[in-house]
């Protein structure tokens, strides 16, 4: 199964941008408006992603995040992965904020 891609620097600023990564990786750095839901806790908590629009899927590099937007899709959801994950959000100087107090980072 083929899953719809989108580069970093062409997610849409208004974008439901869903972050699979792990809490660690979370804290270090993410997009501001991003949606906390590791990948392990997907499932469980499909009810927060939602039905009604596009979300968009981004992990560290991009593939823990393609395969949440692959079963995304075979649930019914509309899911885009994002290429290069959050090393390419960063590498795209898209703005981040970290929960730690330090300056943010892909981690």
């Amino acid at each position: 199964m083929t899953v719809p891609e989108i580069e970093a620097k062409d997610v849409p600023a208004d974008a439901y941008l869903l972050d699979v990564r792990e809490p660690g990786e979370w804290l270090a750095g993410h997009a501001p408006e991003a949606v906390h839901i590791p990948m392990g806790e997907l499932q469980a908590r499909l009810d927060e992603v939602p039905a009604a629009r596009t979300v968009y899927v981004v992990c560290r590099v991009g593939g823990r995040s393609a395969h949440a937007a692959a079963w995304l899709n075979h649930v019914g959801r509309d899911a885009v992965n994002v290429g290069g994950g959050m090393q390419s959000w960063e590498a795209a100087r898209r703005p981040m904020v970290s929960e730690t107090g330090q300056d943010p980072f892909v981690a």
